[in-house]
């Protein structure tokens, strides 16, 4: 009697894991932060025309708010304008939070730059990356 009570147990268990599997492989789920970052990037850039790459941004005068999703910076200058840069990786964290601190002999962001990330809370660093070339995303 028991041993019939622990299979019904068991195979209500598992009919319950497959349905449960079955709904999240049908796309029930929903995407994750990176996911939504990444599609809302995408979103942006597709009605903007990319242009050459650059080596430098002046960021003396500017602005910008930044952006990091998975190795790629973007830098808003304005809803018509955004600069994306990729990087070989290490700075990822700005996307949860952290600072991204560069060490500039100018008023110019160039390729090549170092750039670190420092956790604002703890304010010791969590990551490094060299900066890459920008790609201006522009308006018409």
């Amino acid at each position: 009697m028991m041993g019939t009570i622990l299979i019904s147990f068991a195979l209500a268990a598992a009919a319950g894991a497959a349905a449960m599997s079955t709904a999240n492989a049908a796309g029930d789920r929903k995407p994750g932060p990176y996911a939504r970052e990444q599609m809302q990037i995408e979103k942006e850039l597709s009605r903007l025309k990319p242009q050459a790459a650059v080596d430098c941004i002046d960021t003396r005068f500017r602005n910008v708010s930044l952006r990091a999703v998975g190795n790629k910076l973007v830098y808003r200058e304005s809803r018509n304008r955004i600069f994306v840069s990729e990087t070989a990786g290490g700075c990822e964290n700005v996307a949860r939070g952290d600072a991204l601190v560069t060490r500039q002999f100018g008023p110019r962001l160039c390729r090549g730059d170092i750039a670190t990330t420092v956790d604002r809370a703890a304010r010791f660093e969590t990551g490094s990356c060299a900066i890459g070339p920008f790609t201006p995303y522009t308006a018409g």
